[in-house]
């Protein structure tokens, strides 16, 4: 069964469909690999094998009967603990849902089931989501499979640590501040930040279970050991609400490009707002050397016309007012009274945090209006550019941090220390925009430790940073195993 380690998703579901193998030994397989490594990584935290178990009995008789359930027809595959999974528990690092189990799936999930997907388990998050390392007090730490002492990165820190140590086939991320692009870049997957908007965010927690409306900038999307199962995945999910399938459907257009002679590719390898540690810096210009020698052009000083501190500036407040509901009144009551009290002009980043808290209805449209005229410089910028290459964060993974005021951690970049929250910097550079991101590795530092760098197009432009990022899956960097996993 070795054969079935680090294979695409949708290859073995195609196996399953002929009778090559069977979806009860895949998930036999997988379960196995569960029990030999997740011991020291703490990736997956729930396991289902008994409804998992009947579900493959049933995707193996109904092959064998020539039916077909679809792109996953039989595939055991793991899910974020953030996605509500009914009949199994999701928690979502919140002490409070240690117990709960939901009725029903979430949207995104239930597109995977209703593909043949077949859920086993979940994997670990950090509190509400809502850091970029993945610790709770209900599960405890996940690490990283490329080095225990370093972090898997957040919020889809488990999805992203299970995928590289092949205990998954495939996943479910969410990212409303990198939470897919910073794990996928520091464990060595790939990952597809979509275009906000079309992918279901309904069942995601927070905001819960029964809430139908959906959350400003946070997004859905795939990880996967290719680039492959990152398309066929985003075709599974991609698609409106079910409130709105009747009226519309989703076409997204073909990438933008016609062949590499063609490709228009910008470079922003570095920024003085957002210094980059010198090893990501290197990776992310030998991504530019491969583009330029398979003939693409590549253009390393083009910038959209925006600044990216006032960027930063309007997206941490738009952040901090999607997060703001699911605060308790004191803390809301407390910003509203600290912004009073602060200097108009503070933009320090403790302070910029408070203000997202505290917007007012009317302050938040104001902020709106900011980011839709920087959308509409970057669209301005896409029809000069097919795509944009980044990096997903400004350093590889790092140690454990669990100090409890995030304003107190900080990361050495290039033998200065930075504030923890930079990390915020470059993912949100596109994430406010509404943009697709697709996360692809690009190299290994010195000291072992994988790089990823992350391939933006236009809104709706999905397919054009997929296609960037098959040709650097077969040009530049496919998935490489961490050390000691491919037994």
């Amino acid at each position: 069964m070795q054969h079935l380690l680090y294979r695409s998703a949708f290859a073995i579901a195609r196996d399953i469909k002929a009778g090559v193998v069977s979806s009860v030994d895949v998930l036999a397989f997988f379960l196995d690999r569960v029990a030999q490594f997740n011991g020291e990584l703490n990736a997956v935290i729930a396991l289902d094998e008994g409804r998992a178990r009947t579900r493959a009995e049933a995707a193996d008789a109904a092959a064998a009967k020539g039916e077909d359930w679809g792109p996953l027809h039989g595939v055991p595959m793991t899910i974020k603990d953030a996605w509500c999974t009914e009949g199994l528990v999701t928690v979502g690092g919140i002490p409070e849902c240690h117990d709960q189990v939901p009725a029903n799936n979430a949207v995104a999930v239930q597109r995977y089931i209703d593909a043949g997907a077949i859920i086993f388990g979940k994997t670990n998050v950090p509190f509400m989501s809502a850091d970029l390392q993945t610790f709770n007090d209900v599960y405890g730490t996940t690490n990283n499979p490329w080095n225990r002492a370093r972090t898997c990165g957040g919020s889809s820190g488990g999805a992203a640590a299970a995928l590289a140590a092949g205990l998954t086939p495939l996943e479910l991320g969410s990212d409303i501040g990198g939470s897919i692009r910073t794990p996928s870049h520091f464990n060595g997957v790939f990952g597809h930040k979509s275009s906000y908007g079309i992918v279901p965010l309904q069942g995601h927690l927070p905001p819960g279970e029964d809430v139908l409306s959906e959350p400003d900038l946070s997004v859905a999307g795939p990880l996967a050991t290719c680039v492959d199962d990152l398309e066929q995945a985003l075709d599974v999910l991609a698609g409106p609400s079910p409130p709105n399938a009747t009226g519309w459907r989703l076409a997204l257009p073909a990438p933008d490009f016609a062949d590499i002679s063609s490709l228009r590719v910008a470079i922003w390898a570095d920024d003085p707002f957002c210094p980059v540690d010198s090893e990501v810096l290197r990776c992310v210009n030998l991504v530019a050397g491969t583009l330029q020698h398979l003939g693409a052009q590549v253009d390393l000083d083009a910038r959209p016309a925006i600044s990216p501190e006032a960027n930063h500036h309007n997206y941490v407040q738009l952040l901090m007012a999607a997060m703001a509901p699911e605060m308790p009144a004191s803390v809301r009551e407390m910003a509203q009274a600290a912004v009073a009290e602060a200097d108009p002009s503070d933009m320090a980043e403790p302070m910029l945090q408070l203000r997202g808290l505290a917007l007012s209805h009317s302050e938040w449209l104001r902020q709106n209006e900011i980011r839709e005229q920087t959308r509409a410089t970057w669209a301005r910028f896409f029809e000069d550019f097919d795509v944009l290459i980044c990096p997903c964060a400004h350093v590889p993974a790092f140690a454990h941090d669990h100090l409890p005021d995030m304003q107190a951690r900080t990361l050495w970049v290039n033998g200065m220390e930075r504030p923890y929250t930079d990390i915020l910097r470059w993912a949100g550079l596109s994430l406010n925009a509404y943009l697709p991101a697709t996360a692809v590795p690009a190299g290994i530092t010195l000291d072992g430790l994988p790089v990823g760098v992350q391939i933006v197009a236009r809104y709706l432009g999905d397919r054009t940073s997929l296609a960037v990022a098959r040709l650097l899956e077969q040009h530049h960097r496919a998935f490489t195993a961490p050390p000691g996993y491919t037994q």
